[in-house]
């Protein structure tokens, strides 16, 4: 995968898109978590949501940038 990504003549990260990606999947993470009550053994469900998300993206930059 290339490191910047061109539309319509706009060169921008390809961290963005992994932000995109990211973001939507642990969306739908947490609706599935939500359904079977996880968060009720969880001390700070927001913290927990925000720190998945964040795992998340930095896995999916880690691989980006280690070729």
């Amino acid at each position: 995968m290339p490191r910047e990504l061109e539309l319509f003549g706009i060169v921008f990260p390809t961290l963005i898109p992994l932000l995109l990606l990211a973001g939507g999947l642990s969306w739908l993470l947490d609706g599935a978590l939500a359904r079977s009550g996880f968060f009720r053994n969880v001390w700070h469900p927001s913290l927990f949501r925000i720190s998945v998300t964040v795992l998340m993206f930095s896995v999916f930059g880690l691989l980006l940038f280690s070729r």
